[in-house]
C-alpha cells in the first residue's frame, strides 16, 4: 500500500517522497494537522497527503504490522471465529490462483487483479461477515445488505457462524464477485 501510495504522489505532483519531504523539513512543520493544512495549500490530498503525514509523524500501526499480526489483533477477542476466516482463505485458490490478501486493521480484502472483490470482516463475536461486490445483486435469502462491511464498496454480505456455512452456495456467491470483478 505504501509503494502504491508513493506512486500516487510521483504521479500527481511530479515528485517523490523523498523530495517532499525536504520540502516539508524546510517548511518546519510542527505537527500532523498543520502538515496538513501545508500540503492542502501545495495541492497534495487524498492518499498522498496520508503518506506523508505518517512519513513525518509516524505510521499506524496496522501499516507496520504483518499480515498475522493484523489477523491475529481482529480475532484475538474471537477466536471461536478463527475457523471461519480459514475456511475462505481455503477456498480460494478454487476462485483464482491470482488474486490477493490484504490484511487491514480490521478486516481482511480479498483483490483481484482490478480491485477489491470480497471483504472479510469479524463483525461481532458471534459472526463473521463475507461482504461481496455484486453489481445488481439484490438481498434476499443469505444476501444481505453489506452497510458497514469493510470498506463500503462491498454490495451484499453473508453471514457465517460457522465453517460449515461456506458451502457450495457461499462459494458461488464468492467466484461470482471474483469474476466480476476480475
Amino acid at each position: 500500500m505504501r509503494d502504491w501510495m508513493a506512486s500516487l504522489l510521483q504521479r500527481r505532483t511530479g515528485q517523490d517522497v523523498q523530495a517532499w519531504n525536504r520540502r516539508i523539513k524546510s517548511a518546519r512543520v510542527r505537527d500532523a494537522a498543520a502538515l496538513r493544512r501545508w500540503l492542502n495549500d501545495n495541492g497534495v490530498t487524498g492518499y498522498a497527503q496520508r503518506l506523508l503525514v505518517w512519513e513525518g509523524f509516524g505510521y499506524p500501526s496496522f501499516m507496520t504490522a504483518g499480515i498475522g499480526d493484523l489477523i491475529g489483533m481482529q480475532y484475538a477477542d474471537r477466536p471461536q471465529l478463527r475457523p471461519v476466516l480459514d475456511a475462505i482463505l481455503g477456498v480460494l485458490p478454487e476462485i483464482s490462483p491470482v488474486l490477493i490478501v490484504q490484511a487491514r486493521k480490521t478486516y481482511v480484502s480479498l483483490v483481484s487483479g482490478r480491485r477489491t472483490f470480497a471483504v472479510i470482516q469479524a463483525r461481532t463475536k458471534s459472526r463473521v461477515d463475507l461482504g461481496l461486490r455484486i453489481a445488481n445483486a439484490k438481498a434476499a435469502g443469505r444476501l444481505q445488505p453489506a452497510r458497514g462491511v469493510g470498506n463500503g464498496s462491498m454490495t451484499v454480505k453473508l453471514a457465517l457462524r460457522s465453517p460449515a456455512e461456506l458451502d457450495g452456495e457461499a462459494i458461488r456467491w464468492l467466484k461470482r464477485a471474483y469474476e466480476e470483478n476480475a
